[in-house]
């Protein structure tokens, strides 16, 4: 075949009468996609390199793809429109489409995903096809832009301020607490405060630290965004960060994401957060019920959805909730002025704020007076 100079250093031979590309071309440009992303020959728009993180989204993409086709001995195709008829484009959209529903069944029914993870995979084909077109001058169409991403709002769960206070002042809480869970106890507060992703909290050092006015300061720039943030620390913050002051390179002790997870879901029992809170996520929006026990039904706990995220969370909700402007949040939190995710903490803020609100009237209509107070 007649290599037409279209794939750059790849060996593979297109000519104009090749229809689509089949599993095993697949496969070779995926493996160029994740290189490109390796090596930093990819960028985001801004010019900055692509987090390390997404690189682990296309391989994973990728091995689920193999899967699949493994499993259902279906074929992986890439259709190049400029080489096909009319009756061919209308083959190509229904293959497109069948291939959509199968693999998305797949991920749901052989994987179990939910759909915030399905639609973390679907972008990364979507990506994929973006990338062929742009990088290698390959006119695959538009059927990709029809791969909807599926989402889903999962609940974000928070400590009131009443409830951080208690784990910051009670003494009574921390004499009873096993010397393990102090030290969790003391990293949870910490970043209930500052409001950093978890990423950027556990890679604290000493230069991130700075004393101007009389007082301490936090000044990080994030792994994630490069967003620089600072933030005044509370006296029992600066306690907490003296209490391991040289006994680590970190500013505070460092743990793995899965490590804490369980630790916090047991100072969560600690705090009495034992209501139950039933844990759902959705399927192509569907919700499913999700047990802790199967077997017997049984439901999670508040404790039980503790997680790293929720220090984040709490700090920049308590901000929005006790009166601090959005702006200046923003500024602490590093979310753009249009961030879908910052809205969903204004929206909690704002729950809480009706809720008070919903009391305060209540209070009013139900207070006696008599005629003489006119």
């Amino acid at each position: 075949m007649l290599c037409l100079g279209l794939i750059g250093p790849l060996n593979m031979k297109i000519t104009k009468q090749t229809k689509y590309l089949t599993t095993e071309d697949y496969q070779e440009l995926f493996n160029k996609l994740i290189k490109d992303t390796t090596k930093g020959r990819r960028v985001q728009k801004s010019g900055k390199r692509i987090r390390t993180s997404t690189t682990d989204n296309y391989i994973y993409t990728q091995k689920l793809l193999i899967e699949y086709v493994e499993q259902t001995q279906n074929e992986l195709r890439i259709y190049l429109i400029n080489n096909l008829t009319t009756k061919e484009k209308e083959q190509a959209k229904k293959y497109y489409k069948k291939f959509f529903s199968d693999f998305t069944d797949f991920l749901y029914f052989k994987k179990d995903f939910y759909d915030n993870y399905v639609g973390l995979i679907v972008k990364s084909i979507r990506t994929f096809f973006n990338y062929l077109s742009s990088e290698h001058s390959l006119n695959v169409g538009e059927y990709h832009k029809q791969f909807y991403v599926p989402n889903e709002d999962i609940p974000i769960v928070v400590l009131s301020p009443e409830q951080l206070n208690y784990l910051i002042s009670d003494a009574e809480l921390e004499e009873k607490l096993p010397d393990s869970l102090k030290v969790i106890k003391d990293v949870f507060v910490f970043g209930c405060t500052v409001a950093l992703r978890f990423s950027d909290l556990m890679s604290l050092k000493n230069e991130n630290l700075l004393f101007y006015n009389d007082t301490y300061h936090l000044k990080v720039t994030s792994l994630k965004t490069t967003t620089n943030t600072t933030i005044k620390l509370p006296k029992y913050a600066i306690d907490i960060l003296k209490k391991y002051h040289k006994k680590q390179k970190t500013l505070i002790p460092a743990f793995s994401k899965s490590y804490l997870n369980k630790s916090f879901k047991k100072l969560g029992l600690q705090l009495a957060l034992k209501e139950t809170m039933i844990k759902e996520r959705t399927k192509r929006g569907v919700k499913y019920p999700i047990y802790k026990n199967k077997a017997k039904r049984l439901h999670y706990t508040l404790a039980d959805h503790i997680t790293t995220h929720t220090m984040r969370r709490t700090a920049i909700t308590n901000m929005l909730r006790l009166g601090m402007p959005e702006q200046a949040v923003r500024k602490i939190s590093g979310h753009s002025a249009n961030s879908k995710e910052f809205f969903r903490y204004i929206e909690l803020a704002q729950l809480f704020i009706d809720e008070h609100t919903d009391k305060v009237f209540e209070k009013i209509t139900q207070s006696k007076h008599s005629k003489r107070e006119f």
